[in-house]
């Protein structure tokens, strides 16, 4: 198959924060089928407007209305036939005993073989453990098509690294690892990548190695966050500001600058599950991986605890205090409300009978109140609250006036220590 533009013409599987944004970008190069079996979104799209906000309508717009390249949004599988290379980005979760769910890449692969062909690439984005693309993947896209894998139809591997939220590091000027089921199609992969990523490719030798490469991505940082936060517990009791000590120890040129706090979305809180599942499959047990998750998973009973000690130490009667959540997305400046860990420190304080009001000017209240059966706030101007907790450090918090926000021995408490020390009564 030629890497020439005119010869290719891609379908993008799953339209999300991965994949839309990826879709794009290649549509300013190749004629583009973007596919997402959810009809109210295409439905969004089409109408030139992208409610995660990872690409600006006017981006959206100018590849809806290009001529010779462009994008085709669908949720028709007659206009799968005729790509030729599909990629797939649809989520990865986990289930509520935190076991990898691969029903939607599955459903997406018996899509794909449905109209496979000989010659054709399918290349896989979503996060997976090692082995799951040639173990579980392509088993599927062999019975559905009646073709043979590495024969008739190739397979590629290139794991998203989409930051949700970040205008600075978008999805082309993130440097991308690429691989592919023979070293024909591996460099075949990476050139289509490296013909729209600005930051360049690194092609891998295999497809495990670049599924092992993504996963270990962010069981890393889950782990460095998990040992700040352990920092932060220890800290806490020996009345030390843990914000303090990294700002001293950042000092040091190779000091690896993490901060504690709630981490969920769905790559940090989710992929260290999806490596664990398959070492325990091979006989090992990954101690310090599940240890790491284990305690990350504990910060938001630790978070609405320590609320209610300060509220506690204030005399403030805590059965049915008012209480203030800003921020119910995984992170700041983001839409996202897909495993957040914030839904941990609401839950928490209800526990303890206080009448929780969240607010948050990012999320979609609708998403909210479907996802996690609670409703948001539109507006706090003019109320009053016995505890103020800062989950997340929107931009748009910065220039609350906390003072007013707060009754009399109110607390304020800052789980991101990015609001002005002087106002808060205490942080994480």
């Amino acid at each position: 198959m030629s890497i020439e533009k005119n010869s290719k013409k891609i379908a993008v599987i799953g339209l999300g924060y991965v994949g839309l944004p990826l879709a794009v970008e290649f549509a300013s190069k190749y004629k583009v089928i973007g596919f997402d079996i959810n009809q109210n979104r295409i439905k969004a799209l089409n109408a030139g407007h992208d409610a995660t906000l990872e690409v600006s309508d006017e981006n959206l717009q100018s590849v809806l209305n290009l001529k010779d390249n462009g994008i085709k949004l669908s949720y028709q599988l007659s206009d799968l036939e005729d790509c030729n290379v599909y990629i797939v980005t649809v989520p990865t979760p986990v289930d509520k005993n935190n076991r990898p769910i691969l029903t939607p890449l599955i459903k997406a692969s018996e899509t794909i073989g449905g109209v496979l062909k000989k010659g054709d690439v399918v290349i896989y984005e979503s996060t997976v453990y090692p082995g799951v693309t040639e173990d579980d993947c392509v088993p599927v896209l062999e019975k559905v098509s009646g073709l043979k894998f590495n024969i008739d139809f190739f397979c590629g591997y290139s794991p998203e690294r989409i930051n949700p939220g970040d205008k600075t590091h978008t999805v082309t000027k993130i440097k991308k690892v690429t691989s592919g089921s023979t070293p024909e199609i591996g460099l075949l992969v990476d050139a289509l990548y490296n013909s729209i990523i600005t930051a360049g490719t690194h092609l891998a030798p295999s497809l495990k190695v670049a599924e092992a490469a993504k996963v270990i991505e962010n069981a890393q940082r889950d782990i460095n966050i998990a040992f700040v936060n352990e920092l932060a517990k220890i800290f806490n009791k020996l009345d030390i500001d843990t914000h303090a000590v990294l700002e001293a120890a950042s000092s040091k040129w190779n000091f690896l600058p993490f901060k504690p706090g709630l981490v969920g979305g769905h790559c940090i809180g989710v992929d260290p599950y999806y490596l664990a599942q398959k070492a325990q499959e091979v006989g090992y047990y990954p101690e310090i991986i599940l240890a790491g998750r284990r305690l990350n998973d504990s910060m938001g009973e630790y978070v609405a605890t320590e609320v209610l000690k300060l509220m506690v130490h204030n005399e403030i009667s805590v059965k049915n205090a008012k209480v203030l959540m800003l921020g119910i997305t995984f992170k700041e400046n983001c839409p996202d409300i897909r495993n957040t860990k914030a839904i941990d420190v609401y839950r928490q304080l209800k526990d303890f009978h206080m009448d929780v009001e969240v607010y948050d000017p990012w999320a979609n209240s609708d998403e909210v109140q479907y996802e996690y059966g609670i409703g948001t706030v539109a507006d706090i101007k003019g109320k009053k609250y016995d505890a103020i907790v800062h989950t997340v450090a929107h931009d748009k918090f910065k220039d609350l006036d906390f003072a007013a926000l707060k009754n009399k021995n109110g607390v304020l408490y800052d789980v991101k220590g990015t609001l002005p020390q002087n106002e808060v009564t205490k942080r994480l």
